[in-house]
């Protein structure tokens, strides 16, 4: 069954950074799960699953335009500590996760004081050519709930 829109995608992955390093990697967890042509991936990686089957394995690169965009050089902002979550003390490299108007987001501690944090709200793989190794575990029709809520139920998904 060929990937198309409204179909689930389970796939394990693993990225690489332009370096060759492996900055994240599925393997040995749950599949990703996605439904296809609803935006739930970056842009690169859904556009080279189209009509794809399971059992493929295949590599793609991703530049920055079809991943998670440019970096912005003035995205840092200013928060109070006590909305950093993820650790107890914080240090400038560290991730943290704090709660926005659209959802929790990922960002990179700059710089501690006593009360505030200079955070950098780029995605921590903005500007970056990524390279996937891609290895599609299962495609199943999507059911009428998952179509209409835009992503995935069940194991790898929601609710």
């Amino acid at each position: 069954m060929p990937i198309e829109k409204n179909q689930v995608v389970l796939f394990h992955y693993s990225v690489s950074d332009e370096q060759g390093n492996v900055v994240e990697d599925s393997r040995g967890g749950e599949p990703n799960a996605y439904l296809h042509g609803h935006g739930g991936i970056i842009r690169g990686l859904e556009e080279a699953l189209e009509g794809r089957d399971a059992g493929e394995s295949f590599t793609v690169t991703v530049t920055p335009d079809k991943g998670y965009g440019p970096r912005k050089d003035d995205a840092i902002q200013r928060v109070p500590i006590k909305h950093l979550m993820g650790a107890k003390r914080w240090k400038p490299g560290m991730i943290a996760q704090v709660q926005t108007e659209q959802g929790p987001r990922h960002v990179l501690v700059a710089k501690v004081g006593h009360k505030f944090a200079d955070v950098d709200t780029n995605h921590p793989m903005a500007g970056r050519t990524l390279t996937f190794d891609i290895e599609i575990i299962d495609v199943r029709p999507a059911d009428a709930e998952e179509i209409a809520h835009g992503h995935v139920h069940g194991p790898g998904g929601h609710h």
